[in-house]
């Protein structure tokens, strides 16, 4: 039982300090912010997978396949809002005339 409350005190904390800390990023520095978090949720699907492999218990093969989906769609949804953002920063193609409005 005591375990259980420290480890939900940790995830509580852990909760918020990302919330302060990501409100606190200026607009700059989000794709590199972005580019870190998806380096970091593969390494959390790496443990997923590992996790989910085990067959020791149930529980925490349910859980590890949650975690797998969930830090897959973290990693793919990174990538396709990075690749968007970048895509703003490239050169307009002067030589089509519909876009010289």
């Amino acid at each position: 039982m005591e375990a259980t409350v420290y480890l939900l005190f940790i995830l509580v904390l852990s909760i918020f300090l990302g919330f302060e800390l990501i409100s606190k990023v200026p607009s700059t520095l989000h794709t590199p912010l972005m580019s870190g978090a998806n380096a970091i949720s593969g390494i959390t699907i790496v443990g997923a997978i590992l996790l989910a492999g085990r067959q020791e218990d149930p529980v925490s093969a349910y859980i590890g396949a949650a975690a797998l989906v969930f830090a897959t769609i973290n990693v793919i949804g990174g990538y396709l809002v990075t690749d968007r953002m970048l895509a703003m920063f490239h050169a307009k193609d002067k030589s089509n005339p519909k876009d010289r409005n």
